[in-house]
C-alpha cells in the first residue's frame, strides 16, 4: 500500500508540475494538448492496473473539498485555453477525469480487504469458548505465521472479573504447554504479549475481524452487534461463535449483513480441529472466502454451511441426543444400554446421554426449545419431558454433579436409571 501511495502521489505531482510549467509556455498551443493527454493516460493506466482501485482510493479523497474541485477546474481551464485542440475537447477530457476521480471516491467508501491475515483481531467474551479462540489465534501468530495479527489481539470482556478469569485460563494453558516443552519460554511470553486484555469496548473499533463468543441470548447478541456496527470501521468483519442461533438475525442487527458470518468453534477450542463457517444470503463472497482462509491460517479445518438451524454438527447431533432421551423416557432401553450400543455399534467415543451430560442438559434444552419455537413444523425438533424435568430439578449433568449419570468433577460415575 505504501508503494501504491507513492505511485499515485508521483502521478499527481507530474500533472501539477507540467501544469505549472505550462503557465510559462502559453505561446505553445501543443503543450496543453500534451498535458490533457498525459492526464487522461495516467488515469486510464491506473484504472487498468492490477491495483487500480487501491490507487484511486488514495487519489479520491483529494476531490472531497470544494476548494480542490475549484483548483482542478481552474487547472483544466488553463489546459483548455492553451490547447491546439480547443477548449471544448480538453474540457471534455477534464470533465471525464473529474468524473473518474469522483467515482473513485465513491468506491473508497466501500470497504475492501487488503489482506487475508486480519492484522488486528478482536475477541468478545473470554469464557469457555472465547478464551480458547484467543489463545489459538495468538499461538498461530507466534508459532505458524509471524505476519498473522501483527497489530495484536484485543480480548474484551464487560466484567473485570470475567476478564481476569479468562486471562488466567489462557495463562494456565500456555504454562502447561511450556511444561510439556510444546512451547519455548520465548514463545509462551510472546503468546501472552500478543493479547491485550481490556474492558474498553472502544479498543475494538479498528479491528479487522471480531469473533463474538458471549452467552447464547439472541437479544443480547443483536444489541451488541447493533452497537458494534455503529462504532467499528466499515471494513470490520463480524463473526458469531453461536452454536444454534440465527446468523441472519444478528447480521441484520449489525447494519452490515454483507460483512457478517457464523464461525462455530468446538470445545475445547485448542484441541478440536473443526470450525463451521456459516454464510447467510447477505454475506459477500469475499468476506466468506477470507474468513475461511483465516480459519486455515490458525490451524483449523473449516467446513462451509448455509445459515440453517444447528448448522451441520448440531443439526445432526442434538436430535440424536433427543432420540436417546426419548428411548429412556419411554422405557425402551436403559441409560447404560443406549450409550453402550452407540459406542460399540456405531463406534462413537461416548454415548449420546453421556455426551448430553457433558455438554449440559440446560444447553440441550435451550437449543431444542429455540428450534421448536422457530421451526414448529420440523418433526425432528421435539423436547423430551425427561429433559425438562431434569433441568427443572437442576440435574444438568457434569456441571452440577448429576444428570443421566452421577459426576465427580469431570469424572463420570454410574448411570441414573429411571
Amino acid at each position: 500500500d505504501n508503494i501504491t501511495f507513492i505511485i499515485a502521489s508521483l502521478a499527481l505531482l507530474i500533472i501539477v508540475f507540467v501544469t505549472y510549467i505550462s503557465n510559462f509556455k502559453h505561446d505553445n498551443g501543443s503543450t496543453g494538448a500534451v498535458i490533457a493527454t498525459l492526464a487522461n493516460e495516467i488515469i486510464t493506466s491506473l484504472q487498468h492496473a492490477t491495483r487500480s482501485q487501491n490507487i484511486l482510493r488514495y487519489i479520491a479523497p483529494l476531490h472531497s473539498s470544494q476548494k480542490t474541485n475549484n483548483m482542478l477546474s481552474s487547472t483544466f481551464s488553463r489546459w483548455a485555453s492553451i490547447s491546439n485542440h480547443g477548449p471544448k475537447a480538453t474540457a471534455t477530457t477534464a470533465a471525464a477525469l473529474l468524473q473518474k476521480i469522483s467515482h473513485a471516491r465513491q468506491l473508497s467508501t466501500t470497504p475492501t480487504l487488503h489482506n487475508n491475515s486480519f492484522d488486528k483481531l478482536g475477541i468478545i467474551g473470554l469464557g469457555l469458548m472465547g478464551h480458547g479462540i484467543a489463545q489459538t489465534a495468538a499461538m498461530a501468530a507466534v508459532t505458524k505465521n509471524n505476519n498473522l495479527h501483527s497489530s495484536g489481539i484485543i480480548a474484551y470482556e464487560t466484567d473485570p472479573t470475567f476478564l481476569a478469569r479468562g486471562r488466567d485460563r489462557i495463562q494456565k494453558s500456555v504454562d502447561k504447554l511450556l511444561s510439556k516443552e510444546k512451547l519455548t519460554s520465548s514463545q509462551a511470553t510472546a503468546v501472552m504479549d500478543k493479547i491485550t486484555f481490556t474492558n474498553d469496548r472502544d479498543a475494538l473499533n479498528d479491528t479487522d475481524l471480531i469473533v463474538e463468543a458471549i452467552i447464547e441470548n439472541i437479544d443480547l447478541k443483536k444489541g451488541l452487534y447493533s452497537d458494534l456496527g455503529d462504532r467499528c470501521k466499515p471494513s470490520t468483519i463480524f463473526a458469531s461463535n453461536t452454536s444454534s442461533l440465527s446468523i441472519t438475525q444478528m447480521a441484520l442487527a449489525s447494519h452490515r449483513p454483507e460483512r457478517f458470518v457464523g464461525i462455530h468453534f468446538f470445545n475445547p477450542v485448542q484441541l478440536m480441529k473443526l470450525v463451521e463457517v456459516v454464510k447467510t444470503d447477505h454475506t459477500s463472497e469475499e468476506v466468506f472466502d477470507t474468513t475461511m482462509e483465516w480459519v486455515e491460517q490458525i490451524g483449523k479445518v473449516g467446513v462451509k454451511c448455509r445459515d440453517t438451524p444447528g448448522f451441520i454438527v448440531n443439526r445432526l447431533l442434538v436430535p440424536n441426543l433427543v432420540q436417546a432421551m426419548l428411548l429412556v423416557e419411554r422405557g425402551d432401553a436403559s441409560v447404560k444400554d443406549v450409550d453402550l450400543s452407540m459406542k460399540l455399534g456405531a463406534g462413537h467415543p461416548m454415548g449420546p446421554l453421556h455426551l448430553a451430560d457433558y455438554v449440559g442438559l440446560d444447553t440441550c434444552l435451550f437449543i431444542m426449545e429455540g428450534w421448536v419455537k422457530d421451526f414448529p413444523d420440523e418433526r425432528a425438533f421435539v423436547v423430551p419431558e425427561i429433559l425438562r424435568e431434569k433441568v427443572k430439578k437442576n440435574e444438568l449433568g457434569r456441571k452440577t454433579g448429576k444428570g443421566f449419570y452421577n459426576w465427580d468433577g469431570d469424572k463420570r460415575g454410574d448411570p441414573i436409571e429411571l
